[in-house]
């Protein structure tokens, strides 16, 4: 269901075009049970408007549907893993756009820290980067878009989530054949993607004689993804209950930068 609202618009609400590619994975399907009373699109727009802003469900603005309607279909679409089909959905688009193939050959791994507010599981700390919270491993493409994003303690090891992510890669990603990742993911997971996995893992190391900073082969691609991310509010830390509800938001944030930046300026090419 979408109506026409006159409410005066928010930066976060989604666009008519956007919304034309992903309503029809946010339809209610056919059966029984009662019809929806609440505009979904303005549902996503109160979600992104959320992740933009990093406000709480009960702060969310009266003009927007009641927030607990909000979070139920926030829940139900999380459940139902609606957010990984609009995300792979307009990540084809862009792919397509850009004049490569639907499902990409290549990609890139790395994780990000980030503290967490004191409850929730999955918590540790991450000696590292001396960060008491969560972690956030992700995958992307060589255009830099999100491809899989899995929330973990931050206690663990980057070689472990990496043998996770990469079991991840090979089954929803079959195409992929080389991946690159930096000396974090060096030792055991190297051996084990040798050993089990149809990608090649290639190790990017920081030159011995690099002083300060330096763009790192393909490394650039993956920070460049989390650099997205951070006006994301919501992101800067983890207040998320569980890592499943965690990795919907990164979902979501990389979902309304897409609609927002990148396919608009693919298609202008």
């Amino acid at each position: 269901m979408s109506t026409q609202t006159h409410r005066k618009p928010y930066p976060t609400d989604i666009s008519d075009e956007a919304w034309e590619w992903i309503a029809p994975l946010l339809a209610q399907g056919a059966g029984p049970g009662r019809p929806r009373t609440v505009d979904s699109r303005e549902i996503v727009n109160a979600i992104f408007y959320l992740d933009k802003t990093g406000c709480q469900w009960e702060m969310l603005p009266h003009d927007f549907p009641d927030y607990r309607h909000v979070n139920y279909d926030y829940l139900e679409w999380t459940r139902g893993g609606v957010w990984d089909q609009v995300l792979s959905s307009v990540r084809e688009l862009a792919r397509v756009a850009a004049g490569k193939a639907p499902e990409p050959s290549a990609a890139v791994m790395d994780s990000q820290s980030v503290k967490t507010i004191g409850h929730g599981d999955a918590r540790g700390y991450d000696a590292g980067k001396q960060v008491k919270g969560r972690k956030r491993p992700i995958v992307v493409d060589t255009l830099g878009l999100l491809l899989l994003v899995m929330v973990t303690s931050a206690s663990l090891q980057d070689r472990d989530g990496g043998v996770q992510l990469g079991d991840e890669v090979q089954q929803q990603f079959a195409r992929i054949k080389k991946m690159w990742a930096d000396s974090s993911y060096r030792g055991e997971l190297v051996e084990y993607v040798q050993l089990w996995c149809r990608f090649v893992l290639e190790i990017v190391k920081r030159p011995a004689e690099q002083r300060g900073f330096q763009v790192q082969k393909k490394r650039w691609i993956v920070e460049r993804t989390l650099g997205w991310l951070n006006p994301f509010r919501r992101l800067s830390k983890d207040y998320e209950n569980t890592t499943t509800s965690s990795e919907s938001m990164v979902k979501i944030a990389h979902i309304h930068v897409l609609l927002r930046r990148i396919l608009p300026a693919l298609y202008l090419l």
